[in-house]
């Protein structure tokens, strides 16, 4: 089975750009307003990566961790999110969507019941971010046999053997966090710095999409153009929060928000 994932980073290299890769929090700031967020951002967003909400999340920021909150709050649980999930799926020009969590909701689950109501509602890819590599491989394994792309997690302190070895054991995505920080923290470094650190990794293999998370803003995005994707989320995360704050429709201003983005890595 052709991955909806690669496929999509196929056609923005064909237009010699990155994917532009969202993420929201399901269920934030309601059920129904992230079910349209998801189809409104679809014009301009090239996959979608969806946070499922956690009151203990590990690297989310201030942001994320108030979308999260938010969602929680609506009493949203994770048969919620497989329905956002599957609800927006039955739209003509849905995009690829990447679950994004953490392994404690994949456990009480269960593995297989997990991945099999993945593929079952239209998941094509899963982040795990508390499983890493070598933990992750007989998961990994499992999801691939399901025509799920498990995305590895690369950092800057990640050793040039280790990189060699999770990058030779990716599927479709590799994530490059590209600063030692939380979600939404400003560049501690150098755009330059990042890149130059990118096109180590992109030297190991060429053939793997590698994208870029953490720090990429409409101010910073620009810099990036030449990875294979980029990661934007707490940005929207805030424009969510600032829309509800100012009695804004939230759909509405993160449809602007992503044209944006979009527009500045054409």
């Amino acid at each position: 089975m052709k991955s909806q994932i690669n496929s999509a980073f196929q056609k923005c290299k064909k237009q010699n750009r990155p994917a532009l890769i969202t993420y929201t929090v399901a269920g934030d700031n309601t059920k129904k307003n992230s079910l349209q967020i998801l189809k409104s951002i679809s014009r301009y967003a090239d996959i979608l990566e969806i946070g499922f909400p956690h009151n203990a999340p590990t690297a989310d920021g201030t942001q994320i961790q108030n979308s999260s909150y938010r969602a929680l709050k609506n009493g949203i649980k994770l048969k919620d999110v497989f329905q956002i999930v599957k609800s927006y799926k039955k739209n003509k020009e849905a995009k690829p969507c990447i679950l994004m969590g953490y392994y404690q909701m994949v456990y009480r689950y269960g593995e297989r019941n997990f991945i099999n109501k993945c593929k079952k509602v239209g998941v094509n890819g899963l982040i795990i971010v508390d499983l890493p590599f070598p933990e992750n491989k007989e998961f990994a394994k499992k999801c691939k046999k399901n025509s799920i792309t498990f995305v590895q997690l690369l950092s800057p302190t990640t050793s040039k053997k280790r990189m060699k070895r999770i990058i030779g054991s990716s599927h479709d995505m590799v994530y490059y966090i590209s600063m030692l920080s939380t979600t939404g923290g400003k560049l501690k470094i150098s755009p330059k710095k990042i890149i130059e650190n990118y096109m180590s990794i992109k030297r190991i293999n060429k053939s793997k999409n590698v994208v870029i998370g953490f720090g990429i803003t409409n101010n910073t995005i620009a810099s990036f153009k030449m990875a294979d994707g980029l990661v934007v989320g707490s940005a929207l995360c805030k424009g969510i929060e600032s829309s509800i704050k100012n009695r804004q429709n939230p759909v509405t201003k993160l449809n602007k928000m992503v044209k944006s983005l979009k527009m500045k890595i054409k």
